[in-house]
């Protein structure tokens, strides 16, 4: 099968790049910067791309690649710090920018023979850069500018070398996936041979050659993410697993009676764990984000233990990590900036104590769904909003009580209600409510009151990483606003999140 190798400098966009490449029906695989010379031989790729990242090339220790690279007679895409560093390898200037470019920006094509063969001569995209390319290698030409960057994108099509100071794999370029079809398939003349089908079936031969005879335990969190998990491994190893559905004290109401229930319908041998006062205990007095979300990794995986030494011999730990969750945490694969720990990722103890499997951990939410739609789940799950692993725990910002607690549900529960009442809750990304550690005076009866301050967000994404705020109708918003106050005992204010991501995160921690 045709594939093409990333190699990524740390951009938090990096899996955007396989997965757009995915969509066109082309397999892709995310590599390290340094991956060796030989071993990119060995792979055999079509096409190689270098990713964007936060590092200048002129610094010391930034992360390069041998420019023996450009001499494998096969073509090389260079997106953002890509294009800088293709500059600077072969001969050309890098410089601080006199005015950096953060957001949209108008491109101008000037060529339209190469990457832009068919696109309009203005279009909108997305740039990401402190740095410039101000002098090209030998044999290069700007095939594009926009007003800030003269040089938006740079082609050596003798050699087969591109590169774009923009980001073509976000939502916000308008014309990012046609450059991408472009390089794929006029460029590299690759031929679409990869599908969700085709991931399900290499997925279950790897599961299978790696579990062989051995027991696997999963992690359950009611989400689309482990569900999925789940039922890839079960489709595997059958009864060779078994999975345990946590209840932390921080899920929805009434949601470990249901999703206990909806387990068992799917077929799935799980265990329900009621650890909830355990974890409220640990948490207690606990304010950083980050301590909360290492404290609830550390508990998970004592539950798990103990459970697993119960059960005797198990080796294998599973559960439904995916890129946005790895991304954000810490880089794997480049040296990405750590945004967040997820309490399935950078919030596990480094000796677990077991071998994880984390089939799903290439993939993008909208892939995830779409393979659990092959495997027979209900779309009652496969369209649920993410919920993260710590759930209420890191919606609560400040210190985590049970009346908080009882506040929070009761909001989320009003605000869910309503959106689905509506008929927006599958326009939506996700929609929850955050409670802050802030109270405000207010007037209620004729008397003064001094209470919480909650924020409704709600947001539109593809692929959770980026996100678009969502334009509710005002008078849905003030229903909800009015219900959460006249409803909510120790509320007395409501505010809307109208923050992107980027610079926001789509969870407040």
């Amino acid at each position: 099968m045709e594939k093409i190798i990333i190699l990524d400098f740390g951009s938090q966009y990096t899996q955007l790049i396989a997965r757009k490449i995915r969509e066109l029906g082309v397999y892709s695989e995310i590599h390290r910067y340094d991956l060796s010379l030989s071993k990119i031989k060995t792979e055999n790729p079509r096409a190689i791309i270098l990713s964007g990242g936060p590092s200048s090339v002129w610094e010391k220790d930034s992360p390069k690649i041998s420019k023996e690279v450009f001499n494998l007679e096969i073509p090389v895409f260079g997106i953002c710090y890509g294009l800088q560093l293709i500059s600077h390898l072969l001969g050309g200037k890098v410089v601080k920018a006199k005015k950096r470019e953060y957001g949209f920006a108008e491109l101008f094509v000037k060529d339209f023979d190469g990457l832009f063969k068919d696109l309009p001569e203005k279009s909108q995209v997305w740039m990401s850069h402190g740095d410039e390319v101000y002098e090209l290698p030998d044999e290069f030409k700007i095939t594009a500018s926009t007003e800030n960057s003269r040089v938006a994108a740079i082609e050596n099509r003798k050699k087969y070398i591109y590169g774009v100071q923009f980001h073509p794999e976000v939502v916000h370029t308008q014309q990012g996936k046609k450059i991408l079809q472009n390089f794929i398939f006029n460029i590299c003349h690759i031929s679409p041979s990869w599908s969700i089908e085709s991931f399900i079936e290499d997925s279950i031969k790897k599961i299978r050659n790696t579990v062989k005879q051995e027991k696997v335990l999963c992690a359950l969190s009611g989400g689309v993410d482990s569900t999925v998990t789940a039922m890839l491994i079960n489709k595997a190893v059958d009864k060779s697993l078994i999975s345990i559905f946590v209840n932390t004290g921080f899920l929805r109401k009434g949601e470990f009676e249901y999703f206990l229930d909806t387990f068992r319908n799917l077929k799935l041998k799980v265990i329900g764990v009621d650890a909830s006062r355990k974890f409220l205990e640990a948490l207690r007095g606990i304010v950083n984000p980050e301590k909360k979300r290492k404290i609830i990794g550390k508990l998970f995986i004592d539950i798990f233990k103990d459970s697993a030494k119960n059960m005797g011999g198990i080796k294998f730990f599973a559960q439904g990590t995916t890129y946005p969750d790895v991304i954000e945490s810490s880089s794997v694969k480049g040296p990405s900036a750590v945004i967040k720990s997820h309490h399935n990722v950078g919030g596990l103890p480094k000796n677990i104590g077991f071998k994880l499997l984390e089939p799903l951990k290439e993939l993008f939410k909208d892939e995830v769904r779409e393979i659990g739609r092959k495997l027979g789940i209900d779309e009652e799950i496969i369209s649920r909003h993410p919920f993260p692993g710590p759930g209420l725990a890191v919606r609560i910002v400040g210190k985590i009580t049970p009346e908080r607690l009882r506040i929070l549900r009761e909001v989320d529960e009003i605000l869910l209600e309503e959106i689905k009442k509506s008929n927006i809750y599958n326009n939506l990304w996700q929609a929850f409510s955050v409670l802050l550690p802030v109270r405000s005076v207010g007037v209620m009866g004729d008397q003064r009151t001094y209470q919480q301050a909650v924020v409704l967000r709600m947001v539109e994404s593809i692929d959770g990483m980026t996100a678009n705020w969502y334009r509710i109708d005002y008078p849905l918003l003030s229903k909800i606003s009015s219900r959460i106050v006249n409803e909510v005992k120790g509320v007395n204010r409501v505010l809307y999140d109208i923050t992107t991501k980027p610079p926001g995160t789509i969870e407040w921690e």
